[in-house]
């Protein structure tokens, strides 16, 4: 008999499955990034300045990572396709309201409120694929997923960049209707299966801590960029946000149901790979949005044209994930996790050849291309690696645990972007960026390579293979 494993075609529910957890991770990711090349059209349209812009995108990253542990721990509890369908429901109307929004104060709510429904999509829609899929399967499935939802962090300025040259930057937040609506049709038929554990509590103090805690700690980071560390306005929220942080961890320690289940973060591949994923997607979601504002501000691009410098990332991304996703099924995640963002870090490194006049294939194509091949051999990897530690009765607040990590560590870098920065964005600047985005990425790789194990077989789940 041949060691090699007969690869089980899916099923019509998986298809569907997978079909569902892609568009609605798509949805919630690309509004974390589809604003970045709206940033210089909002802010002459509505004004409020480098902190207005900042909180644009901080608002929603803050109430999406803040958000998101409750709603994996609520997935659980009353079903992830109807948490899934509250989402999509909510993040429709809410990008309606960030659409219509007369002033930077509104848009800034509206994409609070955003964040809060996009906190309900990622988990749950990740779970569903934990829950149909199986094996080797099921890291292909993650690789398919990953392909498409990291390619969202990467077509994101591109879809910004058109819209905002072609129609302007209102329409950005009108483009998410139509596969919102798709979504809500194929939910039906899978709410059928869906998984409950009812009579578990829900930890809404836990959440609120969360919530109190980031947003002070966020709300300091960006005004000390404008006001500075001495000032009662940001020490007070330093206070706030400190606060909050502490009695979240002391309130997990006793609570009877913990939104974060301690044994959770016991599992080695789970606490390892969720402080690589920091450092990793801490470093792309500070590079994206400070090259992409550099790219038009600084280098003159339109929006459209910076949009497409970082397309050939997407290129790749769609193209490997799902292969690469697979071979970490085979071979384990270990070593793809290190090499992967190594790759990315040189990538950043090669991208300081970038000044205002850049010739774009000689000086910012190469650095492109090797961040885009680290970020493909990465995110897979890092995914399977985690999630497939996670066990399957706590599936929605072990991908909730992930997810948050890495929108609270893209939250915590655009935060300190004016920190790092120096006042106004120039040549300096972002050369400092990305130096400190490939600190970051090297951490994520020396992570991985000390705390992942590729553990041994699972046993298949016969459900998986029927559902």
């Amino acid at each position: 008999m041949s060691g090699r494993a007969v690869r089980t075609p899916a099923t019509p529910l998986q298809r569907r499955v997978l079909v569902i957890a892609i568009l609605a991770s798509f949805i919630a990711i690309l509004d974390g990034f589809v604003v970045n090349l709206a940033l210089p059209a909002l802010g002459r349209e509505l004004g409020g300045g480098l902190s207005a812009q900042q909180w644009v995108v901080d608002a929603y990253l803050l109430t999406l990572g803040a958000f998101i542990l409750l709603a994996g721990a609520i997935s659980d509890v009353v079903g992830r396709g109807r948490i899934l369908q509250l989402g999509l429901w909510g993040f429709g109307i809410t990008s309606l309201l960030c659409a219509v929004a007369p002033n930077p104060e509104l848009l800034i709510a509206g994409r609070a409120l955003q964040g809060v429904c996009g906190a309900m999509l990622v988990p749950s829609s990740l779970s569903l694929i934990m829950a149909h899929y199986d094996g080797r399967e099921q890291a292909a499935a993650i690789g398919t997923w990953t392909a498409s939802t990291g390619a969202a962090t990467i077509v994101a300025p591109l879809i910004g960049g058109l819209a905002v040259d072609l129609v302007g930057w209102r329409i950005i937040f009108v483009v998410n209707i139509a596969p919102i609506a798709v979504c809500l049709a194929l939910l039906p038929v899978l709410m059928r299966s869906d998984r409950r554990r009812p009579g578990v509590r829900i930890d809404a103090l836990g959440g609120t801590l969360t919530v109190v805690g980031l947003g002070g700690l966020v709300f300091a980071l960006i005004e000390a960029g404008r006001l500075g560390w001495a000032h009662p306005l940001v020490l007070a929220f330093t206070v706030i946000g400190v606060a909050g942080i502490t009695g979240l961890v002391v309130h997990e320690r006793r609570a009877p149901a913990p939104m974060i289940p301690p044994d959770l973060l016991r599992i080695r591949n789970v606490a390892w790979g969720n402080a690589a994923t920091f450092g990793i997607y801490g470093a792309l979601g500070l590079s994206s949005l400070v090259l992409t504002l550099y790219l038009q501000q600084v280098a003159g691009f339109r929006a459209t044209t910076a949009g497409l410098a970082t397309l050939p990332t997407t290129i790749m991304m769609i193209a490997f994930s799902a292969p690469i996703g697979r071979l970490a099924g085979r071979w384990g995640a270990r070593w793809f996790m290190t090499i992967g963002p190594l790759t990315a870090a040189v990538g950043h490194l090669l991208m300081l050849r970038v000044h205002p006049d850049l010739d774009y294939v000689r000086d910012l194509l190469p650095g492109v291309l090797l961040f885009g091949a680290g970020l493909t051999i990465t995110v897979a990897p890092l995914t399977s690696a985690i999630l497939g530690a996670v066990p399957q009765d706590v599936a929605g607040v072990g991908s909730a645990i992930n997810n948050a990590v890495a929108r609270i560590a893209g939250l915590v870098t655009t935060a300190s972007a004016g920190l790092v920065i120096g006042g106004a964005l120039d040549t300096a600047g972002l050369h400092r960026v990305l130096v400190v985005c490939a600190a970051l990425l090297a951490a994520g790789a020396l992570l991985s390579a000390v705390g992942i194990r590729t553990p041994g077989p699972a046993p298949s789940r016969p459900d998986a293979a029927r559902a």
